[in-house]
């Protein structure tokens, strides 16, 4: 009995990998397929929405369910819209990796081996992209009795491979049924999605079974991709397929949508996912680039493993948010919750409990900008502070621009690392706590070394902060605590004055690997973040590893997970070169 009872636990951690959401993705009007001319470069999201009203959780117990907590918003007691997030790695469209079922080496088990190690954060970043093939499999979609999966085998890839090329190393195959377009609904028709298959009301999604995974393996690919809610197939396939490809060392999507947009070969395809410490399975974005130059560039540095990855890992014994200025302050820390122990595996499925700015993350104009142009009851001292900025700057604006309404090709582009390490130590300690002001000087300054801010390009602020202080307790003071306390300088941080001359280059994507682009002081990052925002600039922040970026001919990757309403975003950032 207890051996049954292990393996029904088993088959059910296989089947959380395909726990998704989204209706079918939203397309930037760049993005149309029909309108736009095959040299125009388009960026598809594959992404679903995540959101509480759908799907997006494995619905069987004791799987978490998703929540968003906005835990402040603009008004007298904060000048930003703060989200906390509850959001387990099987959220949404996801990452599978190689520890959901290659156990560890030192267990000495059947399915052990050195790729039970290659956990999320241990992923080399060219594995995350390469060349779509996309293997059409819509003539299986609900052609099998209830509860069970039509299958995708060998033939189906062969079929592929007849009509265009072989698949292999560098190629992300990617198995396209329309399965979350038709079924990603909210509920509770969205229980047509994953709950109705597991109490067999409705046919299975399709699935490759372990034959296909092997032969896929044999061709040396690495990276999968499937628009159904797992890449495990019902009711009895999906540990054996699920190992079958993870031996293997493959990675791959689960609850990638829109494939239909993206042409049999040549489009980049891409799926970036924070970086959970020691994590099986991480929530994530999908997207594709076609047209014009671009996904072959993108392609080649994947294929010949060109990559740097700029996202710290995140873990509770990092400090990885903001510990705010005075007690009571401070943002949700990071927090890992284990819900489900695998026995094989010796190891606990966790869900996080996190603010939606820990780690690397998007700001988008809703985190500083109010909704509509109703009175703020700001607090007496941040009013002055408002005056004083539009008599400068103009009006403070307004935006509902949250994390999913962000264009994708707005957080990529051409990367131009502007280096203003030689700021560090410029403060007087005196006038603590105090961040060194990056100044339109200093960006025109490396414009006339380095070259013109081109449009569309992606500027980086090397500041060497979170390179030199991200470190765990005792040693972590350097990070924040310190430098908001005025113990010692802050990072240094652009003021407003430098984000309008960044807007007025055509740059709408600023980033920097320090804690945040507003610095230590209250006022002038919240005129920071008021510039940005009322100039539909975004920023990416807590980058590190920044100075491995190559001067010439990287391109900058960033996608925040697809969350609706929420005022941050985690996510991750890479550069191919």
């Amino acid at each position: 009995m207890q051996k049954l009872i292990d393996e029904t636990w088993l088959l059910a951690l296989w089947l959380i990998a395909g726990v998704c959401t989204s209706f079918a993705a939203d397309v930037h009007p760049l993005y149309g397929a029909d309108t736009q001319d095959d040299a125009e470069t388009r960026f598809i999201d594959n992404s679903l929405i995540v959101a509480p009203e759908y799907p997006c959780t494995w619905p069987a117990y004791p799987f978490p369910r998703y929540s968003i907590v906005h835990q402040q918003t603009i008004g007298p007691d904060s000048s930003y819209n703060v989200d906390v997030l509850f959001i387990d790695g099987n959220t949404g469209t996801q990452l599978d990796v190689p520890p959901h079922s290659v156990a560890r080496p030192e267990l000495k088990r059947e399915k052990s081996g050195p790729l039970g190690l290659a956990y999320t954060d241990k992923i080399e970043p060219w594995q995350f992209g390469g060349e779509a093939c996309v293997v059409d499999v819509r003539d299986l979609l609900d052609q099998a009795p209830k509860g069970i999966s039509p299958l995708v085998r060998s033939e189906h890839v062969e079929r592929f491979e007849g009509q265009h090329r072989k698949v292999g190393f560098g190629d992300v195959v990617l198995f396209r049924s329309d399965y979350s377009d038709r079924y990603y609904q909210p509920l509770p028709e969205g229980r047509r999605y994953i709950a109705e298959i597991l109490d067999r009301q409705a046919p299975g999604y399709p699935d490759p079974d372990p034959d296909c995974m092997d032969l896929l393996g044999q061709r040396g690919v690495l990276t999968l991709g499937t628009d159904s809610a797992s890449m495990g197939p019902l009711p009895d396939l999906a540990e054996p397929t699920h190992y079958a490809g993870l031996k293997y060392g493959m990675i791959w999507t689960e609850g990638a949508t829109n494939l239909g947009e993206l042409p049999p070969t040549g489009a980049f395809y891409c799926l970036l996912a924070p970086k959970h410490e020691d994590g099986p399975y991480s929530e994530g974005r999908a997207f594709s680039i076609v047209g014009g130059e671009l996904p072959q560039r993108l392609i080649d540095a994947c294929r010949n493993k060109r990559a740097v990855d700029l996202s710290p890992t995140l873990s509770p014994r990092l400090p990885i948010t903001s510990p705010g200025i005075g007690t009571g302050n401070h943002r949700q820390v990071y927090l890992k919750i284990d819900f489900l122990y695998s026995d094989y595996l010796d190891m606990w499925h966790h869900t996080h409990l996190m603010d939606a700015m820990a780690g690397t993350h998007l700001v988008p104009p809703a985190y500083a900008l109010p909704a509509d142009d109703h009175p703020v009851p700001y607090a007496p001292e941040v009013r002055g502070w408002l005056e004083a900025y539009e008599k400068t700057y103009g009006p403070r604006g307004v935006s509902t621009m949250t994390t999913e309404q962000v264009p994708i090709d707005w957080t990529c582009g051409d990367a131009r690392v502007i280096d203003v390490t030689s700021l560090v130590g410029s403060t007087d300690a005196s006038q603590w706590p105090a961040s060194p002001e990056i100044t339109v000087d200093h960006i025109k300054a490396y414009e006339r070394s380095k070259g013109e801010l081109q449009p569309g390009e992606v500027v980086i602020f090397r500041t060497g902060h979170i390179d030199k202080h991200l470190r765990p307790a005792p040693d972590d003071l350097g990070m924040w605590q310190d430098p908001l306390a005025g113990k010692s300088e802050g990072w240094p941080a652009p003021g407003p004055e430098a984000i309008v001359y960044l807007k007025s280059k055509g740059i709408r994507c600023v980033a920097t690997d320090a804690p945040d682009l507003g610095g230590v002081e209250p006022r002038r990052a919240l005129m920071t973040y008021w510039a940005l925002g009322s100039r539909e600039m975004v920023g990416v922040e807590f980058l590190h590893n920044v100075a491995a970026v190559p001067e010439k001919g990287a391109y900058f990757l960033f996608a925040s997970v697809k969350v609706r309403d929420c005022h941050g975003g985690p996510g991750r950032a890479i550069v191919l070169y």
